[in-house]
């Protein structure tokens, strides 16, 4: 496996990251380029691998997630 690989055995992230720049697969807002009606909401939006497990950033990108998504469908 290439040391620059950003996956570790057991948390497995940023394979579909944040960001504006041109390898980003998400915006802000979690909805995925190019594809309407989609969003991501796990590990794999963070642009790092966090230096800990993955659990609760997790938590966090989750409740963000339902935020957005309530705010987006005025429930």
């Amino acid at each position: 496996m290439c040391a620059t690989w950003p996956l570790t055995y057991w948390h497995q992230a940023c394979t579909a990251k944040m960001g504006r720049d041109e390898m980003s697969v998400v915006n802000a807002d979690l909805q995925v380029y190019g594809i309407d009606r989609l969003r991501i909401a796990d590990a794999s939006i963070m642009p790092d691998v966090p230096s800990g497990n993955t659990m609760a950033p997790c938590v966090v990108i989750g409740e963000r997630a339902t935020e957005i998504i309530r705010k987006a469908h005025g429930i």
